[in-house]
């Protein structure tokens, strides 16, 4: 009897991982249309914009206010090894960010948690 109690355990744990693995990659898929909101410091922690320097070397301006509000579009999406679902996006209008740079990497879990990206 505890041998029969115990597979039936096993099954429905893993029958519960799977559906937990699906439901996290079905949140986001590609062409799904997010709205940047501010960040809770002065820099975007889950959004990886380039660096000052390489923003200034392309010959944009760094300011974080302007990327506030953007819409964006989800151009591509990478399952990374630890398990996080990284997401390419770009700008709806075609516009690039900061005047230098036409598409960004994102966390995409950690950012929807934190406010960083929205969806509309």
């Amino acid at each position: 009897m505890k041998r029969v109690f115990l597979v039936v355990l096993f099954v429905f744990i893993y029958i519960g991982s799977n559906a937990q693995e699906a439901e996290r990659n079905t949140e986001i898929e590609v062409g799904d249309i997010l709205k940047i909101g501010p960040a809770e410091a002065s820099k975007y922690k889950y959004i990886y914009f380039p660096r000052p320097n390489f923003i200034i070397k392309r010959g944009g301006i760094v300011n974080y206010k302007k990327v506030v509000g953007s819409k964006v579009i989800v151009t591509s999406l990478k399952e990374k090894r630890d398990g996080t679902l990284q997401i390419e996006i770009k700008k709806v209008n075609g516009g690039k960010f900061f005047n230098s740079h036409g598409k960004v990497t994102a966390d995409a879990q950690n950012a929807l948690k934190s406010g960083e990206l929205s969806r509309l």
